[in-house]
């Protein structure tokens, strides 16, 4: 597939690319989407600045290039996840009135072709969209702002004595949902940086990692996403906001330039992160087709 850049950036209102998420708006180029169609015809290849690439060997979403639909007023761009039963999404870029429901029709007829269980529309939006849904995409440029050490009980979970450091587990149990699960499992193999923590009456209540820095498509060195909670009995303590803050200063002083946070619209997430003055970028909405 040829991308017309002319053709993309008037309905590219929000800097997300198909397979990779949101990138810094200096990363996302014809270039970059072009690097996902080649990336899709290679066997469900990595591209060397891809976010899950630490998690294993093979991509498990790739881009469907020969179903991309690529016109002067909107671009629908297909991919596939071999994730369970089988995902196809549909990224819906442009401004035609009927732009989620020309997505909505490829994507359950992709997923009726390739046997999948789930079709789902994804569409990027613009920082002034009213009353968004969904997700919002957040920025934390590390140049422009200190983000000091916060005063609280937060550490790397080695740094905890050993009775503290095995709660963790119970503590992944609990927020299986939130991703911990999986991520404890990452870090018993040693496939992830570390993970700050915080801790009440000797046990582990709330987290945040793994701590990880990595080149984006560009170079500069992107602090990458987290998995981060606090256990429901904890909450109201202001260890969230702790949490946040200390990441925040790892990535600092870890010379990171930037992350990229996605935070569910009204969640508590988004809350810290919006009271903190991070810059909106734009949103992210889904739904079923």
């Amino acid at each position: 597939m040829f991308f017309r850049w002319e053709w993309l950036r008037p309905v590219l209102t929000a800097p997300v690319v198909p397979t990779l998420g949101p990138v810094h708006p200096h990363a996302a180029t014809v270039d970059l989407f072009e690097a996902t169609l080649v990336a899709a015809a290679a066997d469900r290849h990595f591209l060397p600045y891809d976010k899950d690439r630490r998690w294993g060997p093979e991509k498990q979403e790739a881009v469907l290039a020969g179903d991309v639909v690529h016109q002067r007023d909107q671009t629908l761009i297909p991919t596939l996840s071999t994730r369970g039963r089988g995902v196809v999404k549909v990224f819906a870029y442009g401004h035609r009135g009927d732009v989620l429901d020309q997505a909505a029709e490829l994507a359950a007829k992709i997923a009726v072709g390739h046997g999948a269980a789930t079709a789902r529309v994804v569409r990027p939006l613009g920082p002034e969209t009213p009353r968004p849904r969904g997700v919002r995409i957040q920025l934390q440029d590390f140049t422009v702002r200190r983000c000091p050490a916060p005063d609280g009980p937060v550490r790397p979970l080695d740094d905890w004595p050993a009775p503290v450091r095995r709660t963790f587990g119970t503590f992944a149990h609990a927020m299986a949902a939130d991703g911990f699960a999986f991520l404890d499992r990452q870090m018993h193999a040693g496939r992830c940086g570390p993970v700050l923590t915080t801790v009440l009456g000797n046990r582990v209540v709330g987290a945040i990692g793994p701590m990880e820095i990595r080149p984006d498509p560009t170079g500069a060195a992107q602090l990458m996403p987290q998995y981060f909670a606090v256990l429901p009995d904890a909450r109201g303590r202001r260890l969230g906001r702790l949490l946040w803050r200390a990441a925040m200063h790892w990535g600092q002083t870890h010379s990171a330039a930037y992350q990229l946070l996605q935070t569910e619209i009204g969640g508590a997430s988004d809350r810290i992160c919006r009271s903190e003055g991070l810059a909106g970028l734009g949103f992210i909405s889904s739904r079923t087709a």
